[in-house]
């Protein structure tokens, strides 16, 4: 039995869920692997900076950053994540050699950024020819050593921008292979059966009223408060869903909100799909997996790109306008033009046409992808 290693760290959610997603579908699959989850926070917390300066782990450290939205000069913080990794690359590449040598994996396969070149070197050291695998589970890199390396490995990627991206870097045919997508949780390729109105009403909204998904990924986004507000002045005939993830203060804060308009608030939750089906439009951030589950469940996105905008997220936006999928804003402080807009007659629907053209099912292909890599000679 072959023994696969997925890494993945909990700086912002997309990459556990990835991991989680994907042993899921390869386990109902039963092939001869044995999966094995592998946190690389705890892995490489001995050499945690951040966590010996201020006492919290790097992940913790970021994914507080999310919630506060404080997210300006993202591009500068990168840089100095880097500086910090090519200055403990030679230590972490002997702590993951041990590592490896006492796992003995088959295949090694991250689901992480920034941590490639460290990751790559350090199982070719231990096992020189076993295969190390890169799933970038953003729509495209974001260079230089963002998901990317000079090295031997192979990349699956999920757009053709990516593809691109990893041939300019010199990897060749056999070792980059594309996918429809992103991976999605299997959750979202089945039926929700559930009545919409019926529902809505469960949920204390009105039956037929135009209703938005407001979601900022497992943590929230103080933005929110802003969103709500702007849409309760505009007088718009709308009503919210808003799914705060992790922060509590966030969830009550808006609960406890004096609104017109009517709302219901949700926190951490794996019912995504379901508050979906009630939803006809998404507001949010551009990250991968928030935009590709409101696609997989045709619910056309609202999104900013500005400053405070994650670096390796503004693609992202570029490509949601050039597949036309929603629209991207400037700042918040539009939501309610954009709305207003996207409720005139025929807007949702032709945003929701478009989605339909993009099917992904990248999570079922990626075991069928691995099995390649595994079974080609070294």
């Amino acid at each position: 039995m072959k023994r696969l290693d997925l890494v993945y760290f909990d700086a912002g959610g997309g990459h556990r869920a990835a991991a989680t997603a994907l042993a899921m579908v390869i386990e109902k699959q039963v092939r001869p692997w044995e999966i094995r989850p592998v946190n690389l926070q705890d892995v490489l917390a001995p050499l945690d900076l951040i966590r010996k300066l201020t006492g919290v782990p790097t992940e913790d450290f970021y994914n507080g950053m999310l919630k506060s939205g404080a997210t300006l000069g993202s591009g500068a913080a990168l840089k100095i994540l880097h500086a910090i990794t090519r200055g403990l690359h030679s230590s972490g590449v002997g702590l993951l050699e041990k590592y490896w040598r006492a796992r003995e994996p088959d295949m090694v396969v991250s689901l992480v950024p920034n941590m490639n070149r460290v990751l790559g070197e350090s199982f070719a050291r231990a096992y020189p020819g076993r295969p190390y695998v890169t799933i970038l589970t953003d729509l495209a890199d974001y260079p230089p050593h963002f998901w990317m390396e000079r090295q031997p490995q192979y990349f699956i990627c999920g757009t053709q921008r990516a593809v691109e991206q990893a041939h300019a870097l010199g990897h060749d045919q056999g070792h980059v292979f594309r996918t429809s997508g992103m991976i999605l949780h299997p959750r979202f390729y089945e039926a929700v059966i559930a009545d919409r109105a019926v529902e809505r009403q469960r949920l204390g909204l009105g039956a037929e009223r135009p209703t938005a998904l407001v979601l900022f990924g497992g943590h929230g986004s103080r933005v929110m408060k802003t969103i709500v507000e702007r849409l309760d002045r505009s007088g718009l005939d709308l009503q919210l869903i808003l799914i705060c993830g992790r922060n509590a203060k966030l969830a009550r804060t808006l609960r406890e909100k004096k609104i017109r308009m009517p709302i219901f608030v949700e926190g951490f939750t794996k019912e995504i799909p379901y508050f979906m089906h009630l939803a006809d439009f998404f507001i949010g951030k551009p990250g991968p997996g928030s935009l590709s589950e409101a696609i997989a469940m045709r619910l056309p996105v609202i999104v900013e790109c500005n400053a405070w905008t994650l670096v390796q997220e503004r693609f992202n936006a570029a490509w949601v306008r050039e597949q036309q999928i929603g629209i991207v804003l400037k700042n918040f402080r539009g939501i309610a033009a954009a709305v207003e807009e996207s409720l005139r007659p025929g807007v949702l629907a032709r945003f929701r046409e478009n989605e339909a053209r993009l099917e992904n099912r990248a999570v079922f292909e990626i075991p069928e992808i691995l099995e390649k890599i595994l079974s080609a000679p070294t």
